[in-house]
């Protein structure tokens, strides 16, 4: 998906906001030239004051984004480099073209969990989702300078399946719905919206992906604890490692789950490229 516009994000300092591994790998994993630089925002918003996990998401990708954004927009900045061995061709004294920013929670019904505190705080979480249906929310934030906002008619010509509705609309409906309504459409039209400063835009999205895990006994739990893998992911279990065997199904995007949706970032990116 990214060949037609791959030329432009080889020329492009990219940075991913964030420092988990996984997200890294799976950019490399596509090829992507990027820096990573981790966010110091302080991921502590009020849960509560979300109509929906999704729009939490979100918000922590966006805040985090931007966050790097304007700490590196500065062509002077001095803020030390995290480059990944496939790191930009650009220089470092540039200001970036594209910073990615992403945050990823477990719910199970109107719980939201993200990653473990401790032992006990894991074997909570797997007992919890033992036998259960649940589901893994990754929002994403793509911070952009303003010229590089995409035109309205872009995203139709592309015809793509399940198609985003583009800023205007989104502008639009907010301005016309709220409460319910609005996440109602967020949730049945592809959830993207742009914000627009002076200085970038910021266009969000997020995906959702169903996990049923299996029926869990103490020891099991109890063993996976000990392999060291929950402590640093949302709902205790890495789906792509040791984690897996404890999953029976999942609906969705596999990559989704592990910390980046992948197809739906590839698109996001193809549709604000493809006209420059």
């Amino acid at each position: 998906m990214l060949e037609p516009i791959r030329h432009i994000l080889s020329q492009q300092r990219i940075i991913l906001a964030s420092g988990s591994p996984r997200r890294s790998e799976i950019l490399k994993m596509i090829g992507l030239k990027f820096e990573v630089h981790t966010s110091n925002f302080e991921e502590n918003l009020d849960k509560s004051s979300f109509s929906h996990p999704c729009e939490y998401v979100k918000e922590n990708a966006k805040q985090k984004a931007i966050e790097v954004w304007n700490r590196l927009k500065l062509p002077d900045n001095k803020d030390g480099l995290h480059q990944n061995e496939a790191s930009s061709p650009s220089s470092s004294c540039n200001p970036p073209d594209l910073v990615i920013g992403a945050d990823t929670v477990v719910t199970l019904y109107d719980e939201i969990m993200e990653k473990p505190k401790d032992e006990e705080d894991a074997f909570d979480m797997l007992k919890k989702l033992s036998g259960l249906k649940h589901t893994v929310f990754t929002g994403v934030a793509l911070v952009t300078k303003p010229k590089q906002l995409p035109h309205v008619q872009q995203r139709h010509s592309l015809n793509l399946s399940n198609s985003q509705p583009s800023s205007l609309e989104s502008q639009d409906f907010d301005q016309r719905a709220s409460g319910a309504q609005s996440l109602q459409y967020h949730m049945l039209h592809g959830n993207l919206c742009n914000t627009e400063t002076k200085d970038y835009v910021v266009t969000t999205f997020h995906e959702s992906t169903d996990v049923t895990m299996a029926e869990l006994n103490d020891d099991i739990i109890k063993g996976y604890i000990a392999t060291g893998e929950p402590f640093d992911k949302a709902g205790a279990y890495a789906i792509q490692c040791n984690g897996a065997t404890l999953i029976e199904q999942i609906k969705g995007d596999f990559y989704n789950v592990v910390g980046m949706p992948l197809h739906r970032l590839c698109r996001e990116l193809y549709i604000l490229h493809s006209d420059l």
